[in-house]
């Protein structure tokens, strides 16, 4: 056990920056090399690989920033996978972390990058041997294995390189660059489903803004309606996750040896952020990769798929149904609002679960974020300093927000799916508050290098 711990603390990592502020130019800088070897990445076809008999899954590409049949195929799936198994592990109490010292945050960030690469590995396997993905005649199916490991790899040293020296994490950013990409071809591109100029052609067109004007020149109501209800969709996601993004409890504190002087210390009411959204959606498009897998090994014990949508089984219970756009076409049945509350179900509860697990493992908890406020100076007018006062008071606004929080942004996730935007819901969500984020990290960061002062009063 003691050569696996010293295994454990002792993993190859990226180092981190010798000084405590990392300047605004050199966070955009790695930012933008990360963001770059994505692209690079997701057009960096796998050597040896039959394309004819790859699986296509759409849903798996958008929510794990994958790329199918290229160096990107695992995307972060195996990084998101692993971090809710170690989440549940922890939060059942089957392993035991102690997240309050450095040393136990040390060995959990080991054990989750252990699990990450077991976990590219066993994914690259499965779905080779399950047939996936296939090698042309001629190709040993160990090379795909081995370009797939080696494409997890580089993805899992690109998330701590962005989270050492950048803004936010590599899985955030790697998500809402693959989001917005899907958000512009739908909407703008010219091009038809086949990859040809659609004008003249007699297809129509990817992109729903073309769709629409074309359908309302052709005098097409049915068209223009599910053209115009995905733009309208899209639309509302983006101003109902950003409305929620900027509801917060702001609690004022003061600095115990500056009189008169205070701040607010904002807690949000989305106080896991998108996080727990992540996860469930990773997890339902894992269910889902692994069904299709399956289905086409012949052992379809998940469910079945018709032209890459879920029509039965587990998975068509965990997939969105679509209600509007079927509402608008006419095909809604009894079975499809059964379906939706269930979903909507499965995903509050889901984002409930995993937002109470990450506060405890993320630092986020009442204890955490009093000690942090605590070692800056920091303290509740009208009470005495110390640290025990300062959790019991945090806890009655914390422990209500993570979980209210956990249910809206479910809610939310799957109101936007069932809306039928023009990228997944979820997706959309799960984008604008990334980049919300990104902003608000910017911001900060900005701030403090044009205030220097500013930054050592607040420990930075």
């Amino acid at each position: 056990m003691g050569v696996f711990k010293n295994l454990l603390l002792n993993l190859p990592e990226i180092k981190g920056p010798e000084q405590k502020h990392v300047s605004f130019k050199e966070k955009l800088k790695w930012t933008l090399i990360c963001l770059v070897a994505f692209f690079a990445l997701s057009n960096i076809p796998l050597y040896g690989l039959d394309p004819s008999r790859s699986i296509q899954f759409e849903q798996l590409a958008l929510i794990l920033a994958a790329s199918i049949g290229t160096m990107m195929t695992l995307g972060i799936g195996p990084i998101v996978t692993a971090s809710i198994i170690m989440q549940l592990l922890n939060g059942s109490g089957i392993l035991k972390f102690d997240l309050t010292s450095h040393e136990g945050k040390r060995l959990f960030q080991g054990s989750q990058k252990f699990a990450s690469i077991v976990m590219i590995i066993v994914e690259a396997v499965i779905m080779v041997a399950l047939g996936g993905l296939a090698a042309q005649a001629g190709t040993s199916s160990f090379v795909i294995i081995f370009q797939l490991f080696i494409g997890g790899l580089i993805v899992l040293a690109m998330d701590e390189i962005v989270q050492k020296w950048g803004f936010g994490s590599g899985i955030s950013l790697f998500i809402v660059a693959g989001v917005a990409t899907e958000l512009i071809v739908r909407a703008f591109s010219p091009l038809s489903s086949s990859g040809v100029w659609a004008f003249g052609s007699g297809q129509a067109p990817v992109g729903k803004i073309w769709v629409l004007i074309i359908s309302l020149l052709n005098r097409n109501p049915g068209e223009a309606a599910l053209a115009l209800s995905g733009i309208i969709a899209t639309l509302v996601v983006l101003g109902i996750a950003v409305y929620a993004q900027a509801m917060k409890v702001e609690i004022p504190l003061s600095f115990g040896r500056i009189r008169g002087q205070g701040i607010r210390w904002p807690l949000k009411f989305l106080y896991t952020s998108n996080i727990p959204v992540i996860l469930v959606a990773a997890l339902l498009a894992n269910i889902q990769l692994w069904a299709k897998v399956l289905e086409g090994a012949g052992k379809p014990i998940l469910g079945t798929f018709s032209g890459g949508v879920p029509v039965s089984g587990l998975v068509s219970w965990l997939s969105s149904p679509a209600l509007i756009e079927k509402f608008l076409s006419g095909s809604v049945a009894g079975i499809d609002f059964a379906h939706s509350i269930v979903y909507v179900i499965i995903m509050m509860i889901g984002a409930l679960i995993f937002s109470l697990l990450w506060v405890q493992t993320s630092g986020m908890d009442a204890n955490s974020q009093a000690r942090q406020m605590m070692s800056s100076g920091l303290q509740i007018p009208g009470f005495r300093r110390d640290i025990r006062v300062m959790e019991q008071l945090l806890g009655r606004y914390i422990t209500p927000l993570t979980a209210m929080g956990g249910l809206a942004i479910g809610l939310l996730a799957a109101f936007a799916d069932l809306l039928g935007a023009l990228a997944a819901g979820t997706s959309i969500l799960l984008s604008v508050m990334i980049v919300y984020q990104f902003y608000e990290s910017i911001a900060q960061q900005h701030m403090m290098d044009m205030q220097p002062g500013l930054r050592k009063m607040m420990g930075g």
